[in-house]
């Protein structure tokens, strides 16, 4: 029997919609401004944060190998099936961001728009969905 922590993960995951809709905004909407830079730096670094969290909650909820890293989340819970293979290469490029977000923030290029602005606005409610499937069908 497996304890998963439904509510931690259901709690984290209602910030989906809040975080994808400012990322789709800034995607949109660029201009390079310093106001728009923060926002999409924390925009970014709180999706790393819900998918990594969510994914540890998973992890440990339902037995899987230890991660030893960020990318190791993501690369373990995609390889339980918990969402698409076609989303794992977004995720991981997503969770690369947090050193250069969390400890190089001084050097990040605050005036453009990372690439990954746009693909996360799409990736993580499909992130979402994906996760509330696999719980669905796992606890079921």
């Amino acid at each position: 029997m497996y304890y998963v922590n439904r509510e931690q993960i259901a709690q984290r995951l209602r910030s989906v919609p809040d975080v994808a809709g400012a990322l789709r905004t800034l995607a949109f909407e660029w201009n390079g401004t310093l106001l728009q830079g923060l926002a999409q730096e924390r925009a970014l670094h709180l999706a790393i944060e819900i998918v990594t969290d969510v994914g540890s909650c998973l992890i440990d909820g339902f037995i899987m190998r230890d991660a030893s890293s960020y990318e190791d989340i993501v690369e373990i819970t995609g390889g339980e099936g918990v969402f698409p293979e076609a989303l794992k290469e977004t995720l991981l490029a997503l969770v690369r961001l947090r050193k250069a977000l969390v400890q190089d923030y001084y050097d990040w290029p605050r005036a453009e728009l990372h690439p990954l602005t746009a693909q996360i606005s799409e990736g993580l409610p499909a992130f979402k969905e994906a996760v509330e499937s696999y719980l669905e069908r796992e606890l079921a």
